[in-house]
């Protein structure tokens, strides 16, 4: 028997999906061919969670897959409280599959009397056990100094651009391509989406009541150009707006969106149908009853599944990015 073997035997995997989004949790088991735990999550009338765990997990690693979205607190306690049950049930590690990390918006101090939430996340998630965390795109990747766990933090731009590069939008030979960062601190994101089609970028300038509605408003030359305006994640749709516009009013001639996360908050669908966008592209770490037009979704669980299986075999999780960066 070897030691891979060893493991399984000793320390069996076991999948546990929660309520955030339930049909990449069913994506994720079926591709690693494993079964997601019986688990019940009841809601009391006023408000308080109850969990029931219906197999045993004495001695297993345990990854539950949960996503942080609407309603977000109610998410987040119904992973506190299986995290807290895990333990309790002797498991032998409790792995955070987290696709959507929310509160990551929240990683600095940037007035008095301001919380850093993505801090008091990382110490809620800790506290109750959590021994890892795999996660995919935060908004901020200094956010895994936060935590004094294992944090394997993926990436989706990748897929992103496969599609790009799948379905002829973009490619490596095209010329009147251009990557937009909707503002100076997605330059970084921009610029590195940029290298799978060997293109400049574009930031839109943010200039106050005007911002949109001015050519003044890009640095870059977008005039004639197919745009692709890139961000880690759509909330309002506000931004996506505004850049279109800017973009647009400079003399694009096509707008391309393309992010990880879709919150779609208030009526950012309604926004959002409104642009003259071709393409909306984004992932489905996120679960929504209804999208805007033009929207495509590529999974990540294919991508989440192979996390799972290299960190529980101990294999190198780089392994996974140096796959990606062959697309570039």
């Amino acid at each position: 028997m070897n030691k891979e073997e060893l493991h399984e035997l000793l320390h069996p995997i076991k999948l546990i999906g929660l309520g955030g989004n339930p049909v990449l949790n069913e994506k994720i088991a079926s591709i690693l061919d494993k079964p997601l735990l019986e688990t019940t999550v009841h809601h009391f009338s006023d408000g308080e969670i109850q969990v029931n765990i219906s197999e045993s997990v004495r001695g297993c690693d345990v990854y539950v897959i949960q996503s942080l979205q609407d309603p977000v607190n109610e998410s987040f306690m119904e992973l506190e409280i299986v995290l807290d049950a895990l333990h309790r049930a002797s498991a032998h590690s409790v792995n955070c599959v987290i696709p959507y990390l929310a509160y990551s918006r929240s990683d600095t101090k940037s007035r008095s009397r301001e919380p850093i939430t993505a801090k008091l996340i990382a110490n809620l998630l800790q506290l109750t056990g959590m021994d890892r965390l795999l996660t995919i795109d935060l908004h901020a990747s200094q956010i895994q100094g936060f935590y004094n766990v294992p944090v394997d933090h993926l990436h989706a731009m990748p897929l992103l651009a496969q599609y790009f590069l799948d379905n002829g939008i973009a490619t490596k030979e095209d010329e009147d391509i251009v990557v937009v960062s909707p503002d100076h601190s997605g330059a970084k994101l921009a610029r590195n989406f940029a290298t799978y089609f060997d293109c400049p970028i574009a930031i839109v300038d943010q200039r106050g009541e005007r911002y949109g509605m001015d050519t003044n408003d890009i640095i870059g030359d977008v005039k004639g150009k197919k745009c692709i305006i890139v961000d880690d994640l759509i909330d309002t749709g506000s931004r996506v707006e505004s850049s279109t516009k800017s973009v647009l009013a400079a003399g694009a001639t096509k707008v391309y969106v393309a992010a990880t996360h879709t919150l779609l908050s208030q009526n950012a669908i309604e926004r959002l149908n409104g642009l003259q966008i071709e393409q909306i592209v984004v992932t489905d770490t996120i679960k929504h009853k209804r999208y805007p037009d033009r929207m495509v979704r590529v999974s990540v669980a294919q991508l989440l599944a192979r996390g799972i299986d290299y960190l529980y075999h101990d294999r190198s999780i780089h392994e996974l990015f140096d796959e990606q960066n062959r697309l570039k």
